[in-house]
């Protein structure tokens, strides 16, 4: 069994069925074994970017995540204040909190940014 944080494009990749998400993510992702993380910094991304009409998505995600067996990762205290540590190798806050619930939860990190590669984590990339 592996943990996996989705990035925000992963899993509105995986919702759209994308070919940008490769076979072996698209594999990981569907394996009833491995436990997948939708974190609450997801669902902020995508609710201000459809307001700000940068993103046509779902509308809702909550029940979207639960109806696709995910988990759904909420932001606590510790993960605000290691996100406001990180050094300022990225600044997209919202990736920011990713990195940092992934980790402090121990989760590997899907995601094609490079920037996030700068960071000590595990990653998996989804073009795989």
């Amino acid at each position: 069994m592996q943990r996996f944080l989705l990035d925000t494009h992963v899993l509105l990749w995986w919702l759209d069925d994308s070919s940008e998400l490769g076979p072996r993510c698209k594999e990981l992702i569907a394996d009833q074994r491995n436990q997948i993380y939708v974190s609450a910094a997801t669902t902020w991304e995508i609710s201000i970017k459809k307001a700000l009409g940068k993103l046509e998505a779902p509308d809702d995600i909550d029940s979207i995540v639960e109806d696709e067996g995910f988990s759904k990762l909420p932001i606590n205290l510790y993960h605000g204040q290691l996100a406001g540590s990180l050094p300022m190798l990225h600044r997209d806050p919202f990736d920011r909190m990713l990195i940092a619930q992934a980790q402090a939860e121990g989760l590997i990190l899907m995601t094609s940014d490079g920037n996030i590669g700068l960071y000590n984590l595990c990653l998996r990339n989804p073009g795989e």
